[in-house]
């Protein structure tokens, strides 16, 4: 896989599209060669979710959760609940990787067919906790920013799994 942040042509679209995929396989990238035992694994004894299987799976669902169920108002598929609102962190731990980053991928694609048929401006179906109905453009910008923020989480725990580091 070649890993680009550099859209092929550079209208917004394209560029808020290359920036979300860059994010995606800067995630699927931290993975590669990694044993179920050591993505199992959670180094922080204060953190005993936080493992890098744990959090590609939140990823996946965060997408689910932005993109199917509060922008298009599709069903909340996503394994959280009142008495275990981490669960998607739970189940992820005990998935193999190759499943959790296949349900990834394919979680991927379905967002990107939602992001296909709607325009940038499109205000999503399900309001933020504000009563604002946001736009897909910072729907996307927003599971950037978290893409981001959890790929920084993945560096760490696997360079504490295997002393693997890199871009």
């Amino acid at each position: 896989m070649t890993r680009t942040d550099t859209p092929k042509s550079w209208d917004e679209r394209s560029t808020l599209l290359t920036m979300l995929q860059h994010t995606r396989d800067t995630a699927t990238g931290k993975c590669r060669g990694l044993s179920d035992e050591l993505a199992r694994s959670a180094p922080f004894a204060s953190s005993p979710l936080t493992t890098v299987s744990g959090v590609v799976n939140h990823m996946r669902w965060v997408e689910h959760s932005w993109v199917e169920n509060r922008f298009i108002d599709g069903p909340d598929l996503g394994p959280w609940t009142d008495d275990s609102p981490d669960q998607e962190f739970i189940d992820g731990a005990s998935t193999s990787l190759a499943v959790v980053l296949q349900d990834y991928t394919a979680q991927a694609q379905r967002t990107d067919a939602v992001v296909a048929e709607h325009d940038l401006d499109d205000r999503s179906a399900l309001p933020l906790s504000s009563g604002v109905h946001p736009t897909l453009r910072w729907v996307l910008l927003h599971l950037i920013e978290e893409n981001a923020r959890h790929n920084g989480h993945l560096d760490i725990l696997r360079e504490i799994a295997d002393g693997a580091v890199g871009d």
